[in-house]
């Protein structure tokens, strides 16, 4: 089974689209890195997903070392999102994130990364959702006011499941 290695963005999103039970039922794997669970969900929502079925991966010296270096290379980047991507890197599982900066680095250093559309994308091919559903958990993640997401990427996807 893949193994997606999360950021807290995508998280939030999924969270955002009543969407974290389903994407915990898909055939892949979830996980975050000790330092980012401990810093950004043990306090929020921690328990339940670790309940739904997220993993806490501590990364090895070598991964530290190399999280500290994504870390001073790119400032911009949050600690705990660069030991997202060594984890991912190290394990060689699949980074989601919906941070430009962190994706633009996972591609540079060959990881492979998607964000919440593409789990979203996910659940409609695995059936696991009504097209109906999927639509109200679009516009659920698209009306937050800090969605981030591309809206002709999400009006993408409505209309094609509103023609299904």
């Amino acid at each position: 089974m893949e193994v997606l290695v999360s950021d807290t963005s995508v998280l939030i999103d999924l969270e955002r689209g009543g969407l974290l039970a389903t994407s915990f039922a898909l055939n892949f794997g979830f996980a975050v890195p000790d330092l980012l669970f401990l810093q950004e969900l043990a306090e929020h929502g921690g328990a339940v997903l670790i309940e739904l079925g997220l993993r806490v991966e501590a990364l090895d010296s070598e991964g530290v070392s190399l999280a500290l270096t994504y870390h001073r290379a790119n400032r911009a980047l949050s600690l705990p999102d660069c030991f997202a991507l060594a984890l991912a890197k190290c394990k060689s599982w699949i980074l989601l994130s919906g941070d430009r900066q962190l994706r633009q680095l996972a591609t540079r250093e060959n990881v492979s990364c998607h964000g919440v559309l593409w789990v979203i994308d996910r659940i409609t091919e695995q059936g696991v959702l009504s097209d109906t559903e999927i639509i109200t958990s679009l516009q659920s993640i698209s009306a937050h006011p800090q969605c981030r997401l591309p809206r002709q990427e999400i009006q993408k996807r409505l209309n094609r499941l509103s023609l299904r």
